[in-house]
């Protein structure tokens, strides 16, 4: 469970289980206890890597950059531990740093996974539609429908408690930050240049990444797949976590390096 130093902060990682690897980016309610529904399911077969992207966790931030480093970091992290490709499992804010490291290290990624999430894979032309749809959500749901504690599907808060105690618990324990900025809007010729074998996950109810956008962007990469989670909110590994495991493994086996 090391610290290690790069590009100038300490960013804390945790790898288990050996083989292929895999790299599971947690987004902007989690860290990497985010994936404790995860790691011990795919542990077995491939080497799955957590990490606190910096600000988050256990990782420093010293100068506030945010997620303009999200990828130089993970970047750093693979070239420290001697990995030349892996597979990257991301949820919504870790998709930034997974859709950049793409886009600048095709050759890198043998599988990309986009939950909840549409990173730096938004052209400016959907950026309305998506703006607009979030924001009808939101009113849907109301105060007490939503809560911003990772916009977990109303039956979720509802019917899961001591979950959902335990996600507010692993929130707590990243320190206070800035907001993160943006990342740079890829281009709809930049998506249907990618090659690497990407799925796209959702849930019905995700009121952050609406799945008529999510699904517009998916439609762009040749060959991407798209699964939607009936009932599920904005944080589909966490709230339905044996589906989503049952959706992930098939296409990470197809995909892994023999």
């Amino acid at each position: 469970m090391p610290l290690v130093k790069l590009n100038d902060i300490d960013l804390y990682y945790e790898s288990t289980g050996e083989g292929p690897t895999v790299v599971f980016l947690h987004g902007a309610g989690g860290n990497h206890l985010s994936w404790w529904q995860q790691v011990p399911v795919f542990c077995d077969r491939y080497r799955c890597i957590t990490v606190d992207h910096r600000g988050f966790g256990q990782s420093t931030d010293p100068t506030q950059a945010g997620s303009t480093r999200y990828a130089d970091d993970l970047t750093a992290l693979l070239d420290h531990l001697g990995i030349q490709r892996a597979a990257v499992v991301a949820q919504s804010m870790g998709g930034r740093t997974a859709s950049e490291f793409t886009l600048r290290h095709p050759e890198r990624v043998w599988a990309l996974v986009m939950c909840d999430t549409l990173g730096a894979f938004v052209w400016p032309e959907l950026e309305p539609r998506r703006a607009q749809l979030r924001e009808e959500r939101l009113a849907k749901a109301g105060e007490g429908g939503l809560l911003l504690r990772g916009y977990m599907a109303p039956s979720f808060l509802r019917n899961e408690p001591v979950r959902t105690f335990l996600y507010q618990q692993v929130q707590a324990l990243n320190p206070p930050r800035g907001e993160a900025a943006p990342a740079p809007p890829a281009t709809k010729a930049q998506l249907a240049a990618i090659r690497v074998p990407s799925m796209f996950f959702v849930g019905s109810e995700d009121p952050v990444a609406a799945p008529e956008v999510v699904r517009a962007v998916q439609s762009e990469i040749p060959g991407s797949e798209f699964h939607e989670f009936a009932g599920a909110g904005h944080s589909v590994y966490w709230e339905q976590p044996q589906e989503f495991n049952s959706a992930l493994a098939p296409f990470l086996d197809k995909h892994a390096p023999k």
